[in-house]
């Protein structure tokens, strides 16, 4: 029997918990403790515990770029070319999920929304796209002035007037970039807490505290306000980039 087809024989008759290999208790790493063999990835991998790292929302970007390029090497198919047909699979799967982890956790809001989807509380919701209440004067005077601008560029209208619409728009634009930075700072604060709150837990997914609950909507709140306000921002600056 090939080395492959004996590889395949054991993943395909391997027992819960251990190794497709040497059939001991593999540890939690990428690769089996006992042996040392690179192993199947489990279903609905954490993208935290791929990299090493606790279900936090601060994460050191320095720490978590040097364990993604670690990481990176040891599970390169390039080190697994004379290995079996089974382990080359496996680890193009492992390099390809770490790829998908690391891109998600490096941006906090992406890290914010992962976090919440990975223990299923992600909510748009149906107003996703509404105005919060607070900005209602605001996103009414920036849509007049989107509409003004858009109209008297169609029309070839008098430059000057083209030019202080754009203007004040622009003007309109740097307000809502400020106020993302504020929503940014609130996410911030709130993943502090988070962090403070999950360390008290230990952090396991689907264990998470009524406390927890009640901050998980917060930042599906926080999260669905800075959508809308982004939104907001691109469409200024789409809009100035044709005036």
């Amino acid at each position: 029997m090939t080395t492959e087809a004996t590889s395949r024989k054991s993943e395909e008759a391997v027992a819960p918990g251990t190794c497709w290999s040497c059939g001991k208790a593999p540890g939690a790493g990428h690769f089996c403790a006992a042996c040392g063999k690179i192993q199947p990835l489990e279903r609905d991998a954490d993208y935290f515990a791929l990299l090493g790292l606790p279900r936090k929302l601060t994460v050191k970007l320095d720490d978590l770029e040097q364990r993604f390029h670690r990481l990176s090497w040891k599970l390169h198919p390039d080190n697994f070319v004379r290995a079996s047909e089974y382990e080359r699979e496996l680890s193009l799967v492992r390099a390809s999920q770490l790829n998908d982890a690391y891109r998600a956790l490096r941006d906090p809001v992406t890290r914010v929304e992962y976090l919440l989807a990975s223990a299923g509380k992600r909510r748009e919701g149906q107003n996703k796209q509404q105005a919060p209440p607070e900005l209602l004067e605001e996103v009414f005077e920036l849509n007049e002035s989107l509409d003004e601008l858009r109209g008297v560029r169609q029309g070839g209208g008098d430059p000057a007037e083209r030019a202080q619409l754009a203007w004040r728009l622009e003007e309109a634009g740097k307000g809502f970039e400020e106020k993302l930075g504020v929503v940014d700072a609130e996410l911030e604060l709130i993943g502090m807490e988070w962090d403070r709150l999950s360390a008290e837990n230990g952090g396991a997914i689907g264990a998470e505290t009524a406390e927890q609950v009640k901050l998980m909507n917060r930042m599906n709140d926080v999260l669905n306000r800075r959508s809308y306000i982004r939104n907001l921002v691109q469409s200024v600056r789409k809009e100035l980039a044709e005036a």
